[in-house]
């Protein structure tokens, strides 16, 4: 054990000395090569074998002193003398002018130069947008239409006329009243009318015309529109109007009808009625028959309907027609009506 502790301190002794020998030598191209053998002695299996191991060369090494330049380059170190002069190469010429690009550059007009450099950031911008993820791009677009939304909805208010201080109160407003507004707002079932009172009025869409078929009000009117009609009915207590476009003589009213209605239950199925036309529409007329509610007789149940043909044309309000009920719904409270007698009922069918 002591001899192999020995053998090691030599070992490491001499691999210090030939470091600080090669740290404190000159920089020049002859190294000194100390050949260095090791020997470890081995107790293993308690056999006392000396085994002599060969360390892998380094640099170090001796290997073979006609080879110096050889080793050098192998190794990718290059070794200077001092009497060696290390020159710079030699520049390029024309390296620091200016090229002709720069040139044209500096030549054109500032305002040029601006417009060019403006069209350069917007399609920097553009590309920009083609890169971003999918996510940010449907954000952009929804925070896009929502400004958009809100500055259409902005547009799109109407100045009233007056204050609210100086309106009027509903009791001062009958029915049969004829005043003028300013249409504040649409929706599908009508319009809202400021006559100047405490609550705007309702329009009903079926209260505009009767000349023709009203789907949706901006058929016929459009926000901020002036507008005379007339009051229909008042309720101070509900804050409530309704107003109407219609004349009195065009308006029928149920309460004005003395004689009674003919409750649903009553009707059948294959009844035979009369009736008069009171509203055509693109898809038929309703026809007052004297029943609790009109019945509606579509354009293909009438006799005079011909393929390609619009209801106005063969349908006009006031006209009286024999129709037969095709279906009662007493839920829904409703009466299907048509033109063409049944095939099963008894007796002569007459053909025009």
């Amino acid at each position: 054990h002591s001899t192999r502790m020995i053998t090691s301190c030599s070992v490491w002794h001499l691999t210090c000395c030939a470091l600080v020998l090669l740290a404190a030598a000159p920089a020049t191209k002859t190294l000194a090569l100390i050949p260095v053998s090791s020997k470890i002695f081995s107790t293993r299996s308690g056999l006392g074998v000396v085994r002599d191991i060969e360390r892998p060369p380094t640099f170090l090494d001796e290997r073979n002193n006609n080879n110096d330049d050889d080793q050098d380059d192998d190794l990718g170190v290059l070794f200077l003398d001092e009497s060696d002069d290390y020159e710079e190469s030699p520049s390029k010429p024309g390296k620091n002018e200016k090229g002709a690009g720069r040139k044209r550059w500096e030549a054109l007009n500032p305002k040029i130069k601006q417009r060019l450099i403006e069209q350069g950031q917007q399609r920097a911008i553009a590309n920009k947008k083609k890169r971003e993820p999918a996510s940010d791009k449907k954000r952009r677009m929804m925070m896009t239409f929502k400004k958009l939304q809100q500055e259409k909805k902005r547009a799109s208010r109407i100045q009233r006329p007056l204050g609210f201080d100086e309106r009027a109160p509903l009791t001062a407003y009958f029915p049969g009243m004829e005043v003028t507004g300013t249409v504040i707002s649409m929706t599908k079932f009508g319009v809202y009318v400021d006559v100047g009172t405490e609550c705007d009025g309702l329009l009903h869409i079926s209260q505009i015309t009767r000349d023709f078929f009203v789907e949706h009000p901006r058929q016929v009117l459009s926000p901020g529109d002036e507008v005379t009609v007339k009051v229909r009915s008042v309720s101070p207590e509900l804050k409530k109007m309704q107003l109407t476009m219609l004349n009195v003589e065009d308006e029928e009213r149920d309460d004005e009808d003395d004689e009674p209605r003919i409750s649903l239950k009553e009707i059948e199925i294959d009844d035979e009625l009369w009736g008069v036309l009171k509203r055509v529409t693109d898809y038929g007329a309703y026809v007052e028959v004297g029943a609790e509610v009109d019945g509606f007789l579509h354009f293909m149940d009438h006799p005079s309907w011909d393929d390609g043909s619009h209801p106005s044309e063969f349908m006009e309000r006031g006209q009286r027609v024999r129709v037969w009920v095709s279906d009662v719904d007493t839920q829904q409270r409703r009466i299907k009506l048509t033109g063409n007698r049944p095939t099963n009922l008894p007796g002569p069918r007459i053909e025009l």
